[in-house]
């Protein structure tokens, strides 16, 4: 005997992880499978365990055998005794035969029963319950088809999976929790504000207490505006739960783009279904005809020489049971078949295609969870005839508020205050700075750093600055590198008062921050990235007029023009860097409105002049043109309108030479045209007698003019990288020189005169052709061997008295 639980296995317990995509049709056929299941192996077990057949040969003879009916024996009887009360029989054929002995062993009985049995019973009496059992198997196979076929295994298998993990995990708790209590807090004030009449000044604080209210519940709906509290959240999930969690949203996310762009799962499902019913048809037409020929009484021709009789009468013994099971069969079949129907009505009646989360926003307040299409919302309509409660859970997974709420967790697992603490360091305005890079969030401990005055985030996704930030009094300095970042109006509030520098580098100017144009208390904005476009050809920048107090603004973009909003700050402005990256700039009349402007930088911006717009800027004090295509300066002769100029910065272009009318810019206390083709310099130069420091290096210059010891104020002189063989004697008269840089000639000789140097710190002739070096070099008191460039043989040549002199330092 076969017990049932075997095969129950084989339909509902082989496929019990997959329960959640049974809807409760599915479940019910399952049910009637099973009771067809049970009536088959019932039937079986008794076809295999009792006679089959009990045959007697027939009490009556006749000449033509088909005449003896066996189940008509009875009838005849009654026929007979009422025929021999008036003794007329009306059919002489049929007579019973009376005295006649069978001598029949055993042994022909049983032959008579298998024979008549395989002969005589008709076939679907016979094979009945095997029927039952292969047809109910032919149903569970079809109802389970999609959950083995290879196609759609793999999909379903990695579903169910994701699905249970998202339902237990206890992130998906907390993130619900979260929501139906903030949406409780949300409920309340708004009550409270309705229903209690105040004076307008607790009207207004009311009012304030219900925004922060519904920006701290807006977490569910709106990531710039959420409010994380790692004290509350740290104690619900540790740190392996959020792991875990993350990774469930990875595998989310993989899933939904493996799975939304096809139909494969639906179009499985409707197969099977249309194969279910077609089979149900076939079933109930051939077993309501059928079922018929399970019959008790059975007549069988048996050849005479055999026994001695031709007609044997042979009772099916189980032929009135299996009627019965056949019957109820029937009734099961026809329920089936009814399932079945009412799933094509379901599959092709509801638009299964598109499944909508929008019952679970309303619900959970998580407005960002995206619909799904095609078998990803076939997966989950499925699911929802198991439990709605299924998709709620799962959707948190599906919610980029949540993932986001989700990282700031673990961010605030792995950032703790100690770790943020040992990356703090100074920076080169000599600001405590936090440099983090590459982190998918801002982590929340970043607020507890009370002593942070400089926040530097590179490259660092999903960033929403929180209210928290208020905790930072001595935060002056932001710099966001490729970091969208977003405010909360509370932290927008206090960065518009304690901000004083704000740096920006973005990829394209949509990323410049609407926030940015509202920090009326920043006082230096540097932007780096593109400012134009190809559809307006002009700069992107909105107005900066209310920046009031801006006094730096540094562009480095691709500029072709001066953005006309910098022309907003024309009232304070006074520092302006532009750097462009190979676009030639051309207009320049914005620069004629920042009178104010006492620094000018423009590099990389491919001039071949200097603008004339610059000339008219009468407060200007530096003015710096690195890196541009200058071939001559005849034009610098304009900067004597500019009577405040004291720094000029030439450097990193073609100059070839300078002209002699550079002395009329009488102001200048530094000039720098290095890195450039000059082959020798004017006399002329050195009448600029305020010069403190000029720097020549890099360029191909011979010889110094003996003019130079006019520059008397002279502290910085470089005249390295060049092919200067000699110095001029005047040059060691300038006894206000600090630093000497004259590497990488071709001198063959330092003079003694470089004793009246007495105020020589550093010293750098290293490169050239030198022999040895003048002993005189001991009478410079302040020069040290730190300040002296030079190769090491060449100072191994000093004497040792004089080494050991300026091997001392000072304290």
């Amino acid at each position: 005997m076969i017990p049932v639980g075997e095969f129950k296995s084989l339909g509902t317990e082989l496929n019990s992880r997959f329960r959640v995509l049974k809807p409760w049709w599915d479940v019910f056929s399952e049910y009637l499978c099973i009771a067809m299941l049970m009536i088959g192996v019932f039937g079986c077990t008794i076809q295999l365990t009792q006679e089959k057949i009990a045959c007697l040969p027939s009490h009556f003879t006749s000449p033509t055998p088909d005449a003896i009916d066996c189940s008509h024996i009875r009838s005849y009887r009654e026929n007979e005794t009422s025929q021999s009360a008036s003794d007329k029989p009306e059919n002489p054929i049929l007579q019973e035969v009376f005295g006649r002995k069978n001598n029949l062993d055993i042994h022909q009985y049983v032959f008579i029963n298998h024979y008549c049995y395989e002969r005589e019973v008709h076939w679907y009496a016979k094979y009945f319950p095997y029927l039952v059992v292969i047809h109910t198997m032919m149903f569970m196979v079809a109802s389970s088809f999609w959950f083995k076929f290879p196609g759609t295994s793999s999909k379903i298998d990695l579903f169910v999976s994701i699905l249970t993990k998202c339902f237990d995990s206890p992130w998906t708790t907390r993130a619900l929790n979260e929501v139906s209590e903030e949406r409780g807090e949300e409920k309340l004030v708004i009550l409270r504000s309705n229903t209690v009449l105040k004076n307008p000044v607790e009207q207004r604080a009311d009012e304030e207490e219900t925004i922060g209210l519904l920006r701290s519940a807006s977490v569910k709906s709106n990531p710039e505006k959420k409010v994380a509290e790692p004290q509350t959240t740290l104690s619900v999930l540790d740190k392996k739960e959020g792991e875990q969690a993350k990774a469930l949203f990875e595998k989310v996310k993989k899933f939904r783009t493996h799975v939304e762009e096809a139909d494969l799962l639906y179009l499985m499902y409707v197969l099977q279904t249309s194969l279910k019913v077609l089979q149900f048809l076939i079933i109930i037409v051939y077993t309501a005809v059928l079922v018929q020929n399970i019959e008790t009484i059975v007549r069988c021709y048996v050849p005479l020489e055999l026994t001695g009789f031709s007609v044997f009468c042979c009772n099916h013994n189980k032929a009135h049971l299996f009627s019965k099971l056949a019957y109820c069969y029937i009734c099961f079949v026809g329920l089936y078949g009814v399932m079945c129907i009412y799933t094509l009505y379901w599959v092709f009646h509801r638009p299964l295609k598109e499944y909508s989360f929008e019952h679970v926003r309303l619900e959970t307040g998580i407005n960002d969870i995206p619909d799904m299409k095609n078998d990803f919302a076939f997966l989950l309509h499925l699911v929802d005839q198991y439990d709605p409660l299924y998709s709620k859970r799962f959707a948190v997974f599906l919610s980029e508020v949540s993932e986001s709420r989700l990282h700031q967790l673990n961010l605030n697992y792995e950032w703790t205050n100690k770790k943020l603490r040992a990356r703090l360091a100074k920076n080169s305005r000599d600001r405590l700075e936090l440099h983090l890079s590459m982190l998918p969030g801002l982590p929340d401990t970043v607020f507890e750093l009370s002593e942070l005055e400089s926040l530097k985030l590179e490259q660092v996704k999903n960033v929403t600055v929180p209210a928290g930030v208020i905790k930072l009094d001595s935060l002056q300095e932001l710099s966001l590198i490729y970091t969208p970042a977003k405010l909360q109006q509370s932290a927008l509030n206090h960065l518009q008062e304690n901000l004083k520098v704000l740096r920006l580098t973005f990829e394209n100017p949509e990323e410049i921050p609407g926030w940015m144009y509202t920090l009326h208390g920043l006082e230096e904005l540097y932007l780096s990235g593109p400012l134009t476009s190809e559809v307006s050809k002009g700069a992107t920048l909105e107005s900066l007029r209310d920046l009031q107090n801006l006094n730096l603004l540094s562009l480095r973009s691709n500029l072709k023009k001066i953005p006309p909003s910098v022309a907003d700050l024309a009232s304070q402005l006074q520092h302006l860097i532009i750097h462009n990256e190979g676009v030639k700039l051309q207009a320049f009349s914005s620069l004629k409105k920042l009178t104010t402007l006492v620094s000018l930088e423009l590099s990389g911006c491919e001039l071949e002049r200097i603008p004339s717009a610059v000339f008219s800027l009468s407060n200007l004090q530096e003015l710096d043109l690195k890196d541009n295509k200058l071939t001559t300066v005849e034009e610098i002769l304009s900067l004597q309108h500019c009577r405040r100029l004291v720094t000029l910065r030439l450097w990193h272009n073609k100059i070839t030479y300078i002209p002699e009318h550079i002395s009329k810019l009488s102001t200048l206390e530094m000039i720098d045209i290095s890195w450039n083709k000059l082959r020798k310099l004017p006399s002329r130069l050195f009448y600029c007698t305020k010069l403190r420091h000029l720097d020549v290096s890099h360029n191909q210059l011979t010889s110094l003019p003996p003019a130079i010891n006019i520059l008397q104020g002279l502290q910085f002189f470089s005249a390295a990288f060049n092919s200067l063989e000699a110095l001029p004697e005047e040059l060691f008269s300038c006894k206000r020189l600090k630093t000497l840089v004259l590497g990488n000639n071709c001198l063959s000789s330092l003079s003694s005169r470089v004793s009246n140097l007495a105020q020589l710190v550093r010293l750098d002739v290293k490169g050239n052709r030198l022999e040895s070096l003048p002993v005189e070099l001991g009478d410079c008191p302040l020069l040290r061997r730190s300040g002296l460039i030079v190769e090491d043989s060449l100072y191994e040549l000093l004497p040792l008295d004089l080494q050991k002199k300026m091997n001392h330092s000072k304290n």
